[in-house]
């Protein structure tokens, strides 16, 4: 079996994430997970949250509060939400809070720096003698050079998008106290991206490189490398902030230095996976997993995230050549990165009120459904969105009426007419059309897994229920059941203990999209599936029909698997959102 490092985008700890981030980084990760265990694969799943940087350091600043403090509070939040996803990592650490981040991080800056591809040079930047310290671009408001618009940061403009060399804004003045800045020399270093490119980068992103393959990237992650392959420069990838880890102490010039955030975050997969070796008594089995050729690395990211995963971090992992005792980082086999998530038609906005309130959401509805929907909605190749029509659609028409329900009315079917126990197979069912496509969409959920095509996996899914149900109705058991003769109550027999098999394969084809309700639908099969092994996947589908289920075995109860969402409460949730984001 193989062996798959997965990594999700540390999520930045400077506020509440939401669905949309879920959607495209998270949850199609513990999905993919999920999955590749069932099927026997070896997998560890690192993340963390991103824990350095000027966003968090100005957005303490200005609420008053230590910088430990602030990225405490926000790692709790972040955690609580993806426990309410049921989201499960090996390791789940913080750039700020991991005991190996910071030696990890210098480490490489080191040997890039000694292998000559890390440069330093002395430029101007904004300095406020009011507070005795330069100012990084987030820290600076004033005129766009583009537009003209008088609020433009220093990094962006928000009227006309461009981005903006912070010495080029007119009239400045400091976020932190309103004071007027002057430029000042000071000294920064930079990764030699184009000479990094040239050194084997460029071989292996073409997928020339025999000795690290990959996988073919998806048309829009290609897009966003070739668009910063066009212009790559190097890249600084240090700061002036009292915030982050420090340029080693002996270089002339570091004090009041700390590594560039975009430098140091990618590196906290790694100090992330070494914090869980040493947890696991084996301080040296990160490198089992960073360090091994075989060893297939798969970053989930969002599209913003892409240009970093795919061209800055695998320069870094390139230039450490066999500096770490004689072995070579692995570079990505694949990065499957997702578009933006939406919501009702526009950009989620935890300032302006168009958000999913957290708690609120999970104290009403099944995290499993949120599950299901997100995968079902998720933004692949396209923007795509979170509606609260479409949730209840999902909910109700889909896994309430074509999952549920057959669950239901096939374990109450047993329960009233078998004593509540599995009856015995006749064998002369297997040919039947329905089974024949459940066993083709079925089969293809785990195809579509492997390929990280999520819509697709769920859309077959719930197409093999819809066989299932069709089975159901066209057998007709509640008649068969009622005719004296002797070959119509074996068929209606048959017929329960085909769609009682299949009700344990969907329990486990149903397990990385919704774990909890797998987990219940395992229960109410009670014996007939506990000794099938529910964390296996197994071959079935795609023309192979699950083997027969032990006659006699003992079911469970039958119970709701997805209750249903009325219109009332979907127009109360749309009413509810439009008066939070106008207020």
């Amino acid at each position: 079996m193989a062996k798959y490092l997965v990594t999700s985008a540390l999520p930045y700890a400077n506020g509440p994430i939401h669905f949309g981030h879920v959607a495209g980084a998270y949850l199609p990760a513990d999905i993919y997970v999920r999955y590749l265990r069932m099927r026997g694969h070896q997998v560890l799943y690192v993340c963390g949250t991103d824990e350095h940087g000027v966003a968090i350091t100005l957005r303490a600043e200005q609420e008053g509060i230590g910088y430990r403090e602030s990225v405490d509070r926000w790692h709790a939040e972040i955690r609580r939400l993806f426990d309410r996803f049921g989201i499960e990592f090996d390791i789940f650490s913080g750039t700020a809070r991991c005991p190996f981040h910071a030696q990890a991080s210098q480490r490489f800056f080191r040997v890039l720096l000694e292998a000559g591809w890390i440069h330093d040079r002395v430029e101007e930047q904004w300095y406020s003698p009011a507070a005795d310290r330069f100012l990084p671009d987030r820290y600076l408001q004033g005129i766009c050079p583009e537009c003209g618009h008088e609020q433009a940061r220093g990094d962006e403009c928000p009227a006309c998008g461009a981005w903006i060399d912070a010495r080029r804004l007119g009239d400045p003045i400091s976020l932190i106290d309103g004071s007027k800045p002057i430029l000042r020399e000071t000294r920064h270093w930079y990764l030699d991206l184009p000479g990094l490119r040239a050194a084997g980068l460029d071989r292996w992103l073409q997928g020339a490189d025999e000795e690290r393959p990959h996988l073919t990237w998806k048309p829009n992650v290609e897009g966003h490398v070739q668009a910063m392959l066009a212009d790559l420069q190097e890249r600084p990838i240090t700061r002036d902030l009292p915030w982050g880890v420090p340029v080693p102490a002996d270089l002339p010039g570091a004090e009041g230095k700390v590594l560039y955030v975009w430098f140091d975050a990618p590196i906290g997969y790694i100090s992330a996976t070494m914090e869980w070796a040493a947890a696991q008594g084996e301080p040296e089995a990160w490198r089992d997993w960073w360090q091994d050729p075989q060893t297939h690395l798969v970053h989930f990211i969002g599209k913003d995230n892409i240009a970093f995963h795919l061209v800055v971090f695998p320069a870094m992992l390139l230039g450490q050549g066999d500096a770490w005792e004689g072995r070579r980082f692995v570079l990505p086999y694949n990065v499957p990165a997702n578009e933006f998530y939406n919501l009702q038609g526009r950009k989620f906005s935890t300032s302006g009120g168009w958000y999913l309130d957290n708690e609120d959401f999970f104290s009403r509805y099944s995290a499993d459904a949120a599950r299901f929907h997100l995968a079902l909605t998720a933004p692949e190749t396209a923007d795509s969105e979170f509606t609260w029509q479409g949730f209840q659609t999902t909910n109700n028409s889909l896994l309430a009426d074509k999952l549920g329900n057959f669950a239901s009315r096939v374990l109450k079917f047993a329960g009233r007419r078998f004593e509540n126990r599995v009856p015995a197979a006749t064998g002369d069912l297997a040919g039947h059309p329905a089974l024949a496509e459940a066993d083709e969409r079925l089969g293809e959920v785990g195809d579509r897994l492997s390929r990280n095509e999520l819509r697709k996996a769920a859309q077959a899914l719930i197409a093999g229920c819809d066989a299932l149900n069709r089975f159901f109705d066209s057998l007709a058991p509640w008649k068969l059941a009622k005719s004296e003769e002797q070959a119509d109550r074996e068929r209606c027999a048959g017929a329960i203990e085909r769609c009682l098999a299949y009700l344990e394969l969907l329990s486990r084809r149903l397990r990385p999209f919704c774990p909890a309700a797998a987990a219940e639908l395992r229960t109410m099969l009670g014996r007939a599936a506990a000794q099938e092994g529910g964390l296996v996947w197994g071959e079935e589908g795609a023309g192979r029909p699950p083997a027969p289920l032990a006659a006699g075995a003992e079911l469970g109860e039958a119970r709701v698997l997805f209750r249903k969402i009325d219109d009332e409460t979907i127009a109360e949730e749309i009413a509810r959102l439009e008066a939070r984001a106008s207020s």
